[in-house]
């Protein structure tokens, strides 16, 4: 019998966690962007000769949703917490929206910090068009830094496009999740 892990998938909209999940669960990238309201997925894999079904959960990345995504939450074992690497402001979103909202939902919950698109990070064209805005595509070290920002337990970077580094991002998750969560104090002193 395999043993049963959630991973949930949290981030803006667009910035690839439906890719991330279908690419890894399906071994197929999509290549039309459909908003996602809830979706599941599983995957059995074996880790160290220990079988294990993952229960993959894609989320609405949209402000819509935001009430109904808690939701997904109960039983995660690992949050994959998503931005796109040629969408600046969604590794924002990361440190403003995605980390307060699971560190208050799924305290003590590991995470992985996930950079999407690697690909783009050197297209010509992403990288013109955000120079003219003065900006420019996430870097692996400003990911790294707010990694370790959020405390995450990992950062990776991955292409669904080109399945770079994503069977690496599940077993890792898999692998967190095997080890003992560290209990949370959720105890309030006032003096």
């Amino acid at each position: 019998m395999n043993l049963l892990k959630k991973i949930v998938v949290v981030g803006d909209g667009a910035c690839g966690k439906t890719c991330l999940l279908s690419t890894f669960s399906q071994n197929e990238f999509p290549e039309e962007y459909v908003p996602t309201i809830f979706e599941t997925y599983a995957k059995d894999i074996e880790l160290d000769g220990q079988k294990i079904t993952l229960a993959l959960w894609d989320t609405a990345g949209e402000e819509d949703y935001d009430r109904l995504r808690p939701l997904s939450y109960p039983r995660t074992s690992v949050v994959l917490v998503c931005f796109s690497i040629d969408q600046p402001d969604s590794l924002w979103n990361v440190r403003e929206k995605w980390w307060p909202e699971v560190k208050h939902f799924l305290p003590g919950i590991p995470v992985i910090l996930v950079g999407n698109k690697l690909d783009l990070r050197s297209d010509p064209d992403v990288v013109t068009n955000l120079r003219k805005k003065g900006r420019h595509p996430v870097t692996e070290s400003e990911g790294m830094k707010v990694a370790r920002k959020i405390n995450a337990a990992r950062y990776m970077e991955c292409s669904a496009k080109y399945m770079v580094g994503i069977k690496a991002i599940f077993f890792e998750a898999a692998r967190i999740s095997l080890e003992p969560i560290k209990p949370v104090n959720r105890w309030c002193n006032y003096l």
